[in-house]
């Protein structure tokens, strides 16, 4: 095993390898995955020098702690949290130079869900269809780190970005989903279609990378029953029978059978991705 490497000290809640996904091969079935914040994910590697194609590490919630073989340059993006190398504090957002031997620590998400761990040269695991990024759904690419997992690393491509501090707002208190109305928004009801921009929604504690699922009013529909299969979008609203608009994300199933009564474009996707449960969720129908 090369020195260029991380082995996993703490995994954390669910931590994955993630790059910028593997577009293209819905016909195949096959997620796109990827960071579901990019904007973190490509931060986190511009400030080790790398392109924003590397694979970086997407923590949930409880962070994680890994010991590197070898000194490398690390950054720490996304849901800010406290970040120690050998147990003493080191900066979130910007590049840090980790000894070899050493320990770093991303510990829980002060607010927000998801970090990102950017190391210098990225993380070498093995490309499936072109892309290194674990796939839930499907199991493509790596699989969620466990405890004592050994991560190979790139060989460093730049320097690190030379930055005294990374500016950043921290998840909003809101989480607002502007969407384009369709296909299927004919099978509910005015009311339903109403419900969907007035009424109060929050995340469920039952979201994951497939999906942000909510809780609140259900929408009323017009229609009974269920729709052949048909292609699914990434950021496609589907509203099962419950009534309750789930928001596909990054390891969504490529088709399905329930009514989609809108698309949320993926330039508005990325604060999905740090909506913890319980953050109050707002549809905003765009003109």
């Amino acid at each position: 095993m090369t020195d260029r490497a991380v082995s996993v000290v703490r995994a954390g809640a669910l931590t994955t390898v993630q790059d910028l996904g593997r577009p293209g091969h819905a016909h195949l079935g096959v997620p796109r995955a990827g960071a579901l914040d990019a904007p973190a994910h490509r931060l986190a590697n511009r400030l080790v020098g790398n392109p924003g194609t590397a694979a970086t590490l997407e923590t949930t919630l409880t962070g994680c702690a890994l010991r590197v073989r070898t000194e490398t340059t690390v950054a720490v993006t996304g849901a800010p949290c406290p970040v120690t190398v050998d147990g003493s504090p080191a900066p979130w957002g910007a590049p840090v130079r980790v000894p070899a031997g050493a320990v770093l620590d991303a510990g829980a998400a002060t607010h927000g869900l998801r970090s990102y761990l950017a190391f210098a040269g990225g993380i070498d695991a093995e490309p499936v269809l072109g892309s290194r990024a674990t796939d839930l759904l499907s199991g493509l690419g790596p699989a969620p780190l466990t405890d004592g997992t050994v991560l190979p690393l790139g060989r460093p491509q730049g320097p690190p970005a030379a930055v005294d501090a990374v500016p950043h707002p921290g998840p909003a208190a809101e989480l607002v989903l502007p969407f384009l109305p369709g296909p299927r928004d004919t099978w509910f009801t005015d009311a339903g279609l109403r419900t969907l921009v007035t009424g109060r929604f929050r995340v469920s504690a039952a979201s994951n990378r497939i999906g942000l699922r909510t809780e609140g009013p259900p929408l009323e529909r017009a229609r009974t029953g269920e729709l052949p299969s048909e292609g699914m979008p990434l950021g496609a609203l589907q509203v099962p029978p419950n009534g309750l608009p789930v928001l596909f994300l990054h390891d969504h199933p490529t088709t399905g059978g329930y009514p989609v009564i809108g698309v949320v474009p993926e330039r508005h996707l990325a604060p999905a991705a740090q909506a913890a449960p319980g953050t109050p969720v707002r549809f905003v129908r765009m003109r």
